[in-house]
C-alpha cells in the first residue's frame, strides 16, 4: 500500500536538512513554514546518523518526529475519506493505530536505502486560507532530479505537513485511492482494511 513514490517521499525527508535556500526565496513566501521543515530535516538526519543508537532507538525517535511534523490523526482520516464516518468509534481508533504503525515501520525499514540524496527549494506559494506549498527538487547521486512539493498547513503559530507531492502526484490522493479499492473488494467494509493493514504490519 506503499509505493515507490511514498519512499522517494521518505528520502526526501531524510534530505530536508541539506536544503540549499536561494537567497532571493529567503527574503519570501512563508518563511516560516521553511523554518519549520528545516529544523524537522535536520532533527530527522541526526537521528538516523547517530550510529550510538539502537535501530529500536531510532525508531522510537523517528516516531517522534513524524508526529511532530505531519498531521498523522488528519492524514489518516482524510486518506480514509468517506469510509471514516461509516467505521466504528473502535474500528477508527484501531485503523489509525494501524495507520501510523503501518507508516513508521515501512518507512524506517527503508531508510537503509537511503543513498545521499539532496534537497534545493525552488519556490513557496500559498496554497488556501492556512497552507502553503514549498516546492523542492531532490538532487540525486544517479538520475534526474525529483520535484517535490510539501503541503504545510500552518495554524495557531505551529506548522504541519499534511501531504506531499512527487512529480505531481498526491501521496494523499494515491493511498486514498488505494484503500479505498481495498475497502470496496471486501464488500464496502472497513474491517478489510484494517485486516490487510494488520496483515502488513505484521509482515514489517
Amino acid at each position: 500500500m506503499l509505493t515507490r513514490r511514498s519512499f522517494i517521499a521518505c528520502a526526501a525527508l531524510l534530505a530536508l536538512g541539506s536544503w540549499v535556500v536561494p537567497p532571493a526565496f529567503a527574503q519570501s513566501g512563508d518563511k516560516s513554514a521553511v523554518a519549520f521543515i528545516q529544523t524537522l530535516g535536520n532533527e530527522t538526519i541526526a537521528t538516523f546518523a547517530d550510529k550510538s543508537l539502537s535501530r529500536q532507538q531510532a525508531v522510537t525517535r523517528f516516531k517522534s518526529l513524524l508526529n511532530k511534523g505531519f498531521d498523522v490523526p488528519y492524514i489518516g482520516r482524510w486518506v480514509l475519506g468517506r469510509y471514516w464516518n461509516q467505521a466504528s468509534p473502535q474500528e477508527q481508533q484501531e485503523y489509525q493505530r494501524l495507520f501510523e504503525q503501518l507508516v513508521v515501520e515501512t518507512y524506517a525499514n527503508r531508510f537503509v536505502d537511503y543513498a545521499g540524496e539532496t534537497f534545493k527549494i525552488t519556490g513557496s506559494a500559498p496554497a488556501g486560507e492556512n497552507d502553503s506549498m514549498v516546492a523542492t527538487q531532490v538532487v540525486r547521486t544517479n538520475g534526474p532530479p525529483i520535484n517535490v512539493e510539501w503541503r504545510v498547513r500552518s495554524r495557531d503559530s505551529s506548522h504541519k505537513i499534511i501531504d506531499v507531492v512527487v512529480e505531481g502526484v498526491s501521496m494523499g490522493v494515491t493511498q486514498r485511492s488505494e484503500f479505498a479499492s481495498v475497502i470496496q473488494s471486501n464488500g464496502g467494509r472497513v474491517a478489510g482494511l484494517i485486516d490487510a493493514l494488520r496483515q502488513r504490519v505484521g509482515k514489517g
